[in-house]
């Protein structure tokens, strides 16, 4: 008997022991909390590396057959992480609609439409309905923001994709962070159109340090929770050229270009036009090119609309339909 063969299966049978131990427990937790797949990943290499030494060494005997059985039970404890993760966005969504429907119902003695009033004043002006699709683009802005009709303009234009407004009146780029972990990463937005900052004009002067690491936090949020997502930043809207606005903006170019974001010029909005950007696209789809509008395009609909709506109604902008 080869004993250096026995002594290494029993090495790793004692190594591997604890896998199924550690699969059952994760199948019984419905959590991925406290699991590193990176850490499962590093493992199931290192089994790998060892199954391809044998091959090498075309050493083909009972060692082999230990080294794929416990490849198979850790690659099993990939299979209960993922859905773990699944039951974890589940769990974080409904948790979420559990909680709006509280503040609702926490209103007995108001009548329908004030209850209705006072909700949109708790969690604003949302297109959220359970149906809500992942992977959508979230327009995250404040103000008149809430007012702009996504899904209406997302009809009208073609866009090939959901869209969600979820602006807030009173959204500072302070506390974005919190309300987009809470509030929308259970949707696993594909992109975010940002326009923040009108409530946040005090904070820039006090200190533009503070207001440029906010938004760089803010920011790295957004990517950290959600692979290759795609940010486009919306300039602060400054009708009477203001110094501290103009700066401001300055920062949020700066803060952009640094990100790999795209930039929208607010003060550009007389200049968009948003039939040709959806001719173009028609034509693109009638050609069978079915890519998702660049964010770009996206922004420039939605605030040639607020341009037109909410600030100069005589503009020259016009809407087709």
């Amino acid at each position: 008997m080869d004993f250096a063969h026995l002594f290494e299966a029993v090495m790793l049978v004692c190594f591997g022991f604890s896998w199924p131990l550690n699969v059952r427990k994760a199948y019984k937790a419905r959590t991925a909390k406290g699991t590193s797949l990176a850490f499962i990943v590093l493992i199931i290499t290192g089994y790998i590396a060892g199954i391809t030494a044998k091959f090498i060494h075309h050493q083909y005997n009972y060692v082999l057959v230990v080294y794929f059985l416990n490849l198979l039970i850790v690659f099993t404890n990939v299979l209960v992480y993922i859905r773990n993760k699944a039951l974890d966005r589940k769990a974080g969504a409904t948790k979420t609609l559990k909680m709006t429907v509280k503040n609702i119902k926490s209103r007995p003695n108001q009548n329908e439409n004030s209850l209705r009033i006072s909700a949109e004043e708790n969690i604003e002006t949302r297109d959220e309905t359970p149906a809500e699709e992942k992977n959508a683009v979230i327009l995250l802005g404040t103000g008149t923001d809430k007012m702009i009709p996504v899904s209406n303009l997302a009809n009208e234009f073609s866009f090939n994709f959901p869209i969600y407004n979820k602006s807030r009146n009173t959204l500072s780029i302070s506390a974005a962070q919190d309300y987009i972990q809470s509030e929308i990463s259970p949707l696993m937005p594909e992109a975010f159109i940002l326009h923040l900052g009108e409530n946040d004009k005090e904070l820039f002067a006090k200190s533009q340090e503070n207001f440029d690491n906010l938004y760089l936090s803010l920011i790295e949020s957004i990517k950290n929770g959600t692979k290759n997502t795609r940010i486009a930043i919306v300039s602060v809207k400054n009708p009477t050229n203001d110094p501290s606005i103009s700066s401001m903006n300055a920062h949020i170019k700066a803060i952009s270009e640094a990100e790999a974001c795209t930039f929208i010029n607010l003060e550009n909005a007389k200049l968009w036009n948003p039939n040709a950007t959806k001719a173009a696209n028609d034509f693109a789809y009638s050609m069978g090119l079915n890519i998702r509008k660049p964010l770009k395009n996206v922004a420039e609909i939605l605030y040639s609309y607020a341009h037109k709506e909410f600030e100069l109604p005589d503009t020259q902008v016009q809407f087709a339909g």
